[in-house]
């Protein structure tokens, strides 16, 4: 499902170096590949909350033009169930490969596997004064008081739950990486680095990534027509995957 990054690198080096227009190096190539991807992963969100406040509460047959579907395999392979430190502690990073990659979003609570409806602290509370109320409450979570603590959980009584409490987060993409050696002074393209590093996105992303990219380059080359036609462009993709 990753984009290749030599792919992405390429595509923006042909339209930039067109009628000469510049020559986008590759240190500055990863720096501004790095925070397209992250801008378009932060669209992710947004769009989700949007469709959600939009669309009815039904469930509708999953189809190729389900957007909120689309959106929802956009977001997997950034999505794990992670354990809440002593039920009331968000993780704030987890391990891919062997690397901390930080968290971005948290999402729904689980104790015992089944999801926790939030609520305010105070009917928390108010809850809490009625044990009848609680034992027949399905699980529940509040927003902690205490500093440095992130939630706290209840479920079948008004003792306050310190395990089996999981979180559904969703990491930040890898670090893009378009990986090389120097050969003759130039940079060629190293399929076989260790430090190479694809786009994490969506295979869908591709022009979007290539035209965002283009924006951002065209600051760094002195082109205000490059920059120009990636906004262009970024803004016509992304009014289209919106409609």
């Amino acid at each position: 499902m990753a984009i290749s990054v030599d792919t992405i690198y390429q595509r923006v080096l042909a339209i930039a170096n067109k009628e000469q227009r510049g020559y986008i190096t590759p240190q500055e190539f990863n720096l501004l590949a790095n925070q397209a991807q992250m801008s378009i992963f932060q669209s992710y969100f947004f769009d989700k909350n949007t469709r959600e406040r939009l669309e009815p509460v039904v469930n509708p047959e999953t189809d190729e033009t389900n957007i909120s579907e689309l959106i929802d395999r956009k977001l997997s392979p950034f999505k794990e169930s992670l354990p809440v430190t002593s039920g009331h502690t968000f993780p704030a990073t987890t391990t891919v490969s062997g690397a901390a990659i930080d968290i971005f979003q948290y999402g729904q609570v689980f104790f015992n596997d089944q999801v926790c409806r939030k609520v305010t602290i105070n009917e928390a509370e108010r809850l809490k004064k009625s044990v009848r109320h609680m034992i027949d409450t399905d699980p529940i979570y509040a927003d902690n008081r205490v500093t440095g603590r992130d939630i706290v959980v209840y479920a079948g009584s008004t003792t306050e739950k310190t395990s089996n409490v999981t979180v559904e987060c969703f990491r930040i993409p890898k670090t893009v990486n378009w990986a090389y050696t120097v050969v003759n002074n130039q940079a060629l393209y190293n399929a076989s680095a260790s430090d190479l590093q694809d786009f994490e996105l969506h295979k869908v992303e591709g022009g979007l990534l290539v035209f965002k990219i283009l924006e951002l380059s065209g600051v760094i080359i002195n082109s205000p027509d490059v920059a120009t036609l990636g906004s262009t462009k970024a803004t016509q993709v992304e009014q289209k995957v919106k409609q």
